[in-house]
């Protein structure tokens, strides 16, 4: 068995396993679970949905943390660091740790060949059993029905939402997609969502289904807002520090898994919690920069939405790049009418999509040309000559974009330090 001094061995180590980077399935994680033995004798929280799922697991976390319960949080993609992905009652794994739980699936796998998100799985949920955590949160990485998460039955499954994304692994309609998503759903177990769309597979499956403006429903109050749940209603909770509106749906859903579950904070828990987050690359202020990871139309629209709610004195310049694969016309077609200025750059990484190909999608929306760098540090020194003193800089498109930015600038975004 290959034994590796750090992290960054093992992960350069799973992700030539598998001839493929995404391979839908459950046969092989499933085999692989079975010989490790791991069967969590704690509850889990599976969270599907085409946004808004790491905002849910992010609350998820600070809710059963401020009401006293040892977590673990799975989530995907990470920024910078893969330890990010995998947190225990709210810091992240240390590698020594991370590195031993890939260790104990590599040993049971034999000669079964497991994607990187397969692998990763395996090893968080042996790591929470190790760490006996009271509960824990999974997000699903691709779709539901055939995701590695998929392979741990959910006590409560969580859908945030449906949209067009992934057509090629999850269909071409929304009731497709949304058939897809529902697959972590489980017979006589509990499902929270926030949209009718799996009204039928819930149906379907045998969950116990708790739809939003239904069974459960939330008030925006302005500076607070009110939760009407199944059993119990809040009052006057404080709005969730990560900023935009479409927050507090993601809030009253995770308040309804929990409810699910028979575990239900007061209104001082609650609070604690929704001002107690930190979820970088939504809509995050980075120095003087905003960053999102915005990468489809659902969560450009919502982007569009939160820049138009917090406008600033000036213009919006736009350093924009995305994956090949995605919808790259109608992500900038949703936030066109927000931003002045763009700056675009081609992702160094396989999927990224390059000059030409961004360039196409702006033509195909009759925009102006965009300026072109070839680099995030050449596109920050781009955006910064053309960005005044009251004017901000948006940086979106990718966790990819993200990061890169992140790279160039970690200790903040001031202009003109790049």
């Amino acid at each position: 068995m290959p034994d590796f001094p750090d992290l960054s061995g093992w992960l350069r180590y799973i992700e030539g396993i598998h001839p493929k980077t995404v391979e839908m399935g459950l046969d092989r994680v499933r085999a692989v679970k079975e010989k490790m033995g791991l069967s969590p004798s704690f509850p889990v929280i599976a969270v599907a949905g085409t946004n808004g799922k790491g905002s849910t697991c992010a609350m998820l976390e600070s809710l059963l943390h401020h009401a006293g319960y040892r977590t673990g949080c799975y989530t995907s993609p990470h920024l910078l660091r893969f330890s990010e992905r995998i947190r225990l009652d709210r810091r992240e794994a240390q590698d020594v740790e991370i590195c031993s739980a890939l260790a104990r699936v590599e040993q049971a796998r034999g000669e079964t060949s497991l994607t990187y998100f397969e692998y990763t799985t395996l090893a968080a949920v042996q790591l929470f059993i190790d760490q006996r955590v009271d509960i824990a949160i999974l997000e699903v990485g691709l779709g539901g029905r055939l995701d590695a998460v998929n392979a741990f039955d959910a006590d409560c499954a969580v859908i945030t939402g449906i949209d067009f994304d992934h057509m090629d692994y999850l269909g071409n309609t929304l009731g497709e997609i949304a058939a897809e998503k529902a697959g972590i759903f489980r017979n006589g177990h509990c499902a929270v969502s926030a949209t009718d769309l799996v009204l039928d597979p819930a149906r379907e499956a045998g969950a116990r289904l708790f739809l939003a403006g239904r069974d459960f429903s939330w008030e925006n109050l302005g500076t607070s807002w009110n939760y009407h749940g199944m059993k119990r209603k809040l009052d006057v909770l404080s709005i969730p520090s990560l900023e935009g509106s479409v927050q507090l749906s993601n809030a009253s859903v995770a308040l309804a898994a929990l409810d699910c579950l028979g575990i239900f904070p007061d209104e001082k828990t609650a609070s604690a919690a929704f001002l107690d987050l930190e979820l970088r690359g939504r809509f995050q202020k980075f120095g003087d920069v905003t960053l999102d990871v915005a990468h489809n139309p659902q969560a450009a629209r919502n982007l569009a939405a939160n820049l138009k709610q917090n406008p600033g004195s000036g213009k919006t310049v736009a350093i924009f790049s995305m994956l090949a694969d995605k919808d790259i016309a109608g992500v900038i077609r949703a936030v066109s009418g927000e931003i002045d200025e763009w700056v675009i750059y081609p992702l160094d990484v396989p999927r990224g999509a390059d000059l030409p190909r961004l360039e196409r999608a702006f033509s195909e929306q009759g925009f102006g040309n965009p300026v072109k760098a070839a680099s995030m540090r050449e596109a920050w020194n781009f955006a910064c000559a053309l960005a005044a003193g009251n004017d901000r800089i948006l940086v979106f498109g990718s966790f990819h974009t993200v990061a890169d930015f992140m790279d160039l600038n970690p200790n903040g975004g001031a202009r003109g330090h790049g």
